[in-house]
């Protein structure tokens, strides 16, 4: 074969090669114009909004303490001689505690009765005389007032006596006891502390804009920490006049009763005040709603409208199919009122109507008109 023929033939497979790359392309191009784009749909779970019951409350933490608590200290020097409680015991007040060694007291009481007497010998004897004028008008006088200041006396005597005597002033339980037995007591020591079980106050430290809305005589709930499950029933005791200028804030004092002497001084406490109740209001979960730029916000679930048919223009291609949404439904924002919030469900005052769908889960993925795929929940 001449060098002429191979060009020749080289060419013409070049030109046959040529001729398909450009059908195919042209095959690619019409298909790209006629298949519709899609978008892909974000999974979201939604609830419906619906009619319920709904408080508004206030809620708070603290520490419960005793309404009334005692320090028992000595009032008198002395040997530690017998101790009648412990630790957890409950006493009532004027209850014998412990005694200490009364023999230097009872000394003194007996002394200073024995000069009593004698006193009112002295002053019996010059009320018979002065009548006669047997004796001068001042010794009466100083006989009389002698009497007195011995009389006095006893009594004092038998006050310090009683002091070896230690006795619980107040009702309640033995918190912590002191000193033991044989101990030198010394006057003024602390022997005991004695905190009153029931009732049990609980004091909140409240924002001024809840001022008008507490009152005296409100129910109230507590749970404790350390009782898990177990709720307690209250009211408000006292509300301060005034407001803490430095915090904003006002003192709440609550006030318990447990019959079943579970709670104890010291406990942390969450403490609810329900001020208000709505039978029917309009409630959506509380992790439905979208806060942004300074509004309230929630996603709708809707289903999407039918994509518009492409239109061709005389002359050009065919136009671009519509974005399709291949689950069938689409996201809305949609603004909203709030009202009242009761754990996890909030009052929704307006923008919205009884058994839309509103996005709890995904909410942050979605935008208004984002394609959206609605998994399988209880909505």
């Amino acid at each position: 074969m001449t060098p002429a023929k191979m060009r020749t033939i080289l060419i013409t497979f070049i030109f046959i090669g040529l001729a398909g790359l450009l059908s195919a392309c042209n095959r690619d191009g019409a298909a790209a114009q006629t298949k519709a784009p899609t978008v892909d749909a974000v999974p979201v779970e939604v609830a419906l909004a619906a009619h319920s019951a709904i408080s508004a409350s206030y809620s708070g933490t603290a520490a419960l303490v005793a309404d009334h608590e005692a320090q028992v200290t000595a009032k008198t020097s002395g040997v530690l001689k017998k101790l009648y409680v412990e630790e957890g015991m409950t006493v009532k007040a004027g209850q014998l505690l412990a005694e200490l060694d009364d023999a230097d007291a009872l000394a003194k009481a007996k002394q200073a009765e024995a000069q009593m007497h004698k006193a009112e010998a002295t002053f019996t004897h010059a009320q018979a005389a002065i009548p006669k004028h047997l004796i001068p008008e001042y010794e009466y006088e100083q006989d009389k007032f002698d009497l007195a200041a011995q009389r006095a006396a006893y009594e004092a005597a038998n006050i310090q006596l009683s002091y070896t005597r230690i006795v619980a002033p107040v009702d309640g339980v033995i918190a912590e006891r002191s000193i033991k037995i044989g101990n030198l007591v010394q006057a003024n020591q602390n022997l005991f502390r004695i905190v009153g079980m029931n009732p049990l106050q609980a004091v909140l430290n409240v924002p001024e804009r809840q001022l008008g809305i507490l009152k005296a005589g409100q129910a109230v709930q507590l749970e404790a920490d350390a009782l898990p499950g177990k709720k307690f029933a209250g009211t408000i005791l006292r509300i301060a006049p005034v407001v803490d200028p430095a915090s904003g804030t006002f003192r709440v004092t609550c006030q318990f009763h447990d019959a079943s002497a579970v709670l104890r001084p010291g406990m942390f406490a969450r403490i609810d005040i329900v001020y208000d109740q709505r039978a029917d209001a309009l409630t959506v979960p509380r992790s439905a709603l979208v806060e942004e730029d300074g509004q309230t916000s929630v996603f709708v679930v809707d289903k999407a409208p039918p994509a518009p048919a492409p239109k061709a223009e005389a002359g050009k291609p065919a136009a671009k199919a519509a974005v399709a949404a291949p689950s069938g439904f689409i996201a809305h924002r949609q603004l909203v009122k709030t009202g009242y919030s009761d754990g996890d469900k909030v009052e929704i005052v307006s923008g919205l109507d009884a058994g839309a769908r509103v996005i709890t889960v995904g909410r942050n993925a979605v935008r208004d008109g984002t394609a959206v795929l609605v998994l399988d929940n209880k909505a």
